[in-house]
């Protein structure tokens, strides 16, 4: 439950964000998940949850880009 709260937080705190902004935080995410994903694959990780963490914050960053293209 506690997650969702700080997921609308973090969610209100993207919607302000111009797209320019957006496209580099999912640049650098996309990057991280790649190099979480090379290491995983070669030894497990310690917390393979980051890579189920990333994957949702890719998801809302295309959201918020898409959403703000389709307000144009």
């Amino acid at each position: 439950m506690a997650d969702k709260k700080t997921t609308k937080k973090e969610s209100t705190a993207t919607a302000v964000k111009n797209t320019g902004e957006l496209k580099s935080e999912l640049r650098v995410a996309l990057e991280k998940r790649a190099k979480l994903e090379f290491q995983h694959n070669v030894a497990p990780l310690k917390n393979p949850m980051e890579l189920r963490h990333l994957r949702r914050e890719i998801a809302r960053l295309k959201t918020q880009m898409s959403r703000k293209e389709a307000a144009k």
